[in-house]
């Protein structure tokens, strides 16, 4: 009998391999999903949730409050769409055209940089197929993928069986982290992990460039120069090297340029590719969505027909600046994720939540919208965290619409 398999949204990974038991048109039972998958697959609900000052209204009074909102404003912001799908994404940028918005997401202050030098073709990449097929070494930096991607090293990096690693991680695959604390993923590769204090990824990779060239590596926290020199001869003699870089090494440099070079000197000894330990499912979406559309990965203002991009459009500064006067927030949480500082500015203008979820930010929202869990309650396409298309269906039925459908109706109020 032909097996019937879903996708689970829960994370960048998009793991395709995922079977459900659904009763009553609820699922009861996931199968091979990590904790985090099953927890995600679980959280369908049926009804539909239309709130207007936090009191339930119809759909059409949501949707045209929402579009009066963004109509009489002169300056909105959009923001998340990280847990959105492809679909979705192009229709929130088409909106944020139509509205003159400033159109942000997480990666602003993640992993956006890392993305946007991938689509630049600054470095090397590699599927996680090929990572499961070819990799022999594999270095988890500023990462513990044990907890945020608990599939990545059984399904991909570490210990499964590949077509040119029959023989897996006893004997022809090498894992390494390199983080500030002993990790669970660090505890996995034992005497390969390499502590750094806070701070410190800066001068390991000029350590470590410095021990590729042959010369003696060193750092102002005296790093043990034997161990630098160890970790250089195991990457020179990487037949197919993968970095996952984490949001613990983008936070400690001033721009990922420095890794870049890293990465360069990695290739000119051996062959090293990168892939972008991505959380929410779609992120790497938006980024490549937008990136085609305007040639940059978050941070953007649309007006008369023309694009602006800088820091100053991120979401953590136009909310700082006040330079907004509405906000559309979608499958996202700001009162939660941004400094309260920061984000206690959302409170002066009117807000719209698109969310499947009920969170601070929908609690103090205008309008606020429960919308479909993809990949459980609705259908659609996403890019992995390596850049593959991926497109998932949906496991159960819902009266709540999908945050493609609500755009929709959003912008034909209009």
């Amino acid at each position: 009998m032909e097996k019937n398999y879903y996708v689970c949204t829960g994370c960048g990974m998009l793991c395709d391999d995922i079977e459900v038991d659904v009763e009553n048109n609820k699922i009861n039972k996931v199968y091979t999903a990590c904790r985090i998958g099953v927890a995600h697959m679980k959280d369908g609900k049926e009804s539909a949730a239309f709130l207007v000052d936090n009191k339930p209204v119809d759909e059409t009074t949501a949707i045209s409050e929402a579009a009066t909102i963004l109509k009489n404003a002169k300056n909105p912001l959009i923001f998340g769409l990280g847990t959105s799908s492809n679909e979705a994404q192009k229709l929130a940028i088409e909106l944020a055209k139509k509205t003159s918005a400033t159109l942000d997401d997480a990666s602003s202050f993640s992993l956006g940089e890392v993305i946007e030098a991938l689509l630049n073709n600054k470095t090397k990449v590699c599927t996680l197929d090929d990572v499961r097929n070819k990799a022999d070494v594999s270095i988890f930096w500023g990462t513990d993928p044990s907890d945020s991607h608990p599939r990545q090293l059984s399904k991909y990096a570490y210990f499964p069986r590949g077509t040119e690693k029959q023989r897996g991680w006893e004997e022809e695959r090498t894992a390494i982290c390199i983080d500030v604390r002993k990790s669970h993923t660090a505890k996995i590769c034992g005497n390969y992990f390499f502590q750094i204090p806070p701070g410190g990824d800066a001068e390991f990779i000029d350590a470590l460039i410095a021990a590729l060239a042959g010369k003696l590596p060193k750092t102002s926290y005296n790093f043990p120069p034997k161990r630098i020199l160890e970790l250089a001869n195991i990457l020179k003699g990487a037949k197919f090297g993968v970095v996952f870089v984490g949001r613990g090494l983008v936070y400690s440099l001033e721009n990922i340029e420095h890794f870049i070079r890293l990465m360069n000197a990695l290739n000119e000894k051996a062959n090293f590719h990168l892939v972008p330990m991505i959380r929410q499912y779609n992120t790497r979406g938006f980024n490549e969505n937008l990136f085609k559309e305007t040639g940059y990965v978050n941070s953007v203002k649309f007006e008369d027909g023309t694009v602006k991009h800088g820091p100053e459009y991120s979401v953590v500064e136009s909310l700082k600046e006040k330079t907004v006067d509405a906000a559309l927030i979608i499958g996202s949480d700001p009162f939660s994720i941004l400094p309260r500082s920061i984000a206690k500015n959302l409170l002066e203008v009117p807000v719209i939540v698109l969310d499947p979820c009920e969170t601070l930010t929908s609690r103090n929202a205008k309008v606020y919208i429960s919308t479909a869990i993809d990949g459980v309650e609705s259908g659609g396409s996403a890019i992995r965290m390596d850049g593959v298309k991926v497109d998932f269906k949906p496991a159960v039925e819902t009266k709540r619409p999908s945050d493609e459908t609500v755009l929709k109706k959003i912008m034909e109020a209009l």
